[in-house]
């Protein structure tokens, strides 16, 4: 790669963000950052990267940053599908005005191309695999904000003449990930709690099925989305589809890689959660020679690994229920997890 480009990252203290941050700046590029902490973690911006504490929807300040940036990675998102249904109001300030604010100040600074990333939420409960092609069919506030977004990053770089590319990364899992968090990230609740001599907890009959990506795998399909020509205006799933596991499995490997077992506790159903989701990847292996490099359990193992080191944590509900009915699992209402 001889081209070198500046290049504004949104989420950099995230899971996803931080790790295409150092990725590109290991590459030589000039990379910004931004994010404003309330889903990840400071530590895990390297010293390297230029970091300002700014939240994606003051647009001003995003504007300003934005000054002789080439490339937009919008990785910022508050990617809580379940509890969007329960919060819906932040839940969509945070994706959806916080996206018009991003793609709002590319335009207006000429970058060259966005990449937006998007979620396999946007499928809802189509039948798998879930492949580009399909029509989106969000069934909860997070999936439709996710969607909503997408449409006015076609609308406006279109109208504008800016390149852009969404990314549909799903269930990501590996070092970095917040794992104190109770509402999200299902194998970093898992382990944090097994490590601590608690039970995993499961929704339902816990024989939802879902493909689980490793961190590097979708890292690995970002990279190009920045230059490579032929993938302007293209969605592409970002992750592997080879071992479609039910949480029930999940929580399997997370016990014999945490050493505790324990039978699982298992709680109503939450709303809208889609029994069977499964995003195809021939469309990356098709167009970014897509190669999953690292298994489940491995992926289970380097998280593991990484609380391990850091240590487990208490969990920590900083987003606030805004609806609270019979609906609302009790995980939730009574802090239980």
């Amino acid at each position: 790669m001889s081209q070198k480009f500046k290049i504004l990252i949104t989420g950099v203290a995230g899971f996803l963000g931080s790790h295409l941050a150092e990725k590109l700046n290991s590459l030589g590029h000039e990379v910004i950052g931004i994010d404003n902490l309330m889903g990840g973690y400071q530590d895990n911006i390297s010293n390297e990267i230029e970091f300002y504490k700014v939240d994606c929807c003051d647009l001003l300040k995003v504007q300003a940053l934005m000054k002789n940036v080439d490339i937009v990675y919008h990785c910022a998102a508050t990617a809580h599908e379940g509890l969007s249904v329960f919060s819906p109001y932040e839940i969509t300030k945070n994706n959806y005005l916080a996206s018009v604010s991003i793609f709002t100040a590319a335009i207006n600074n000429k970058v060259k191309r966005i990449i937006y990333c998007s979620s396999m939420a946007r499928y809802g409960d189509s039948k798998t695999p879930f492949t580009e092609d399909m029509e989106p069919n969000p069934i909860d506030p997070y999936a439709i904000s996710k969607v909503a977004s997408e449409k006015v990053l076609a609308n406006l770089c279109e109208l504008n003449n800016i390149e852009y590319v969404i990314a549909v990364p799903h269930n990501i899992i590996g070092p970095r990930q917040r794992y104190d968090d109770p509402f999200r990230n299902v194998v970093s609740i898992m382990l944090n709690r097994m490590m601590q001599k608690k039970a995993p907890i499961i929704y339902g009959d816990g024989e939802q099925k879902r493909c689980f990506s490793y961190i590097d795998d979708c890292i690995s399909c970002l990279i190009p989305m920045m230059d490579q020509k032929n993938l302007h205006r293209e969605i592409i799933n970002i992750g592997p589809d080879e071992e479609f596991v039910t949480v029930n499995h999940v929580a399997e490997i997370c016990s014999n890689v945490a050493g505790f077992n324990a039978e699982p506790i298992y709680k109503e159903d939450r709303p809208q959660e889609v029994k069977h989701a499964l995003c195809s990847a021939d469309k990356a292996r098709k167009l970014l020679n897509y190669k999953t490099t690292t298994s489940l359990r491995d992926g289970i193992i380097k998280t593991y690994e990484y609380i391990k080191k850091r240590g487990t944590k208490e969990f920590d509900y900083n987003i606030n229920l805004e609806i609270i009915n019979d609906l609302t699992p009790e995980t939730w209402k009574k802090k239980q997890i």
